[in-house]
């Protein structure tokens, strides 16, 4: 017995100083070189603080829309909603937000919806959504903003951040910096 019990202790006290000493003080570490120690990409706009590295929920006409939230933006409880592909009442809350899209979009057809403007992602927190999904609500918001459409694209291609060293991801745009931007270009 004492030749299992002594290893098993020591066992237990490297590991808890690995994983609950060394391991959090590394990842602090690594916080402190980064943009904002850590905190998270903090915008103020308005008076009111936002992260953008948090997804926030966009569902008036005149802002492109956000992609959908399976925990309804709340970053306490992110997760997906471990419903799969045949799940009746999945497809039909996919298919209801098609059916809302194509309604506040009428020039966009059915096959043109990009899936990440219908379909939550797997944290329910994504900030980010598809170029396309961005590119195919410009006349929505050109028609109620009274902006022209070509001054909504580049405000798009500005504002798009490419993959990870050009190859990790795809190109995306935050949703909540692109509707700031859009806010401004109103004001000015």
């Amino acid at each position: 017995m004492k030749k299992h019990i002594l290893p098993a202790i020591k066992l237990t006290a490297v590991t808890i100083l690995l994983f609950a000493l060394l391991y959090p003080l590394a990842v602090w570490m690594i916080a402190q070189i980064s943009p904002n120690k850590g905190k998270g990409d903090i915008l103020i706009h308005h008076g009111k603080k936002y992260y953008s590295n948090i997804g926030q929920s966009f569902t008036n006409d005149e802002y492109f829309w956000s992609r959908p939230s399976a925990v309804a933006y709340n970053a306490a409880g992110s997760g997906g909603s471990n419903k799969g592909p045949s799940n009746e009442e999945y497809l039909l809350e996919v298919q209801e937000r098609i059916d809302t899209f194509l309604l506040k979009n009428p020039a966009v057809r059915k096959e043109d919806i990009p899936v990440d403007i219908v379909t939550a992602s797997g944290s329910g927190l994504d900030p980010n959504i598809s170029i396309e999904a961005a590119k195919v609500q410009v006349k929505r918001i050109s028609k109620i903003r009274a902006i022209e459409e070509p001054i909504l694209e580049k405000l798009i291609a500005d504002l798009t951040e490419q993959p990870l060293v050009g190859l990790f991801g795809p190109s995306k745009i935050n949703v909540l910096k692109l509707n700031i931007a859009l806010d401004e270009i109103q004001q000015n």
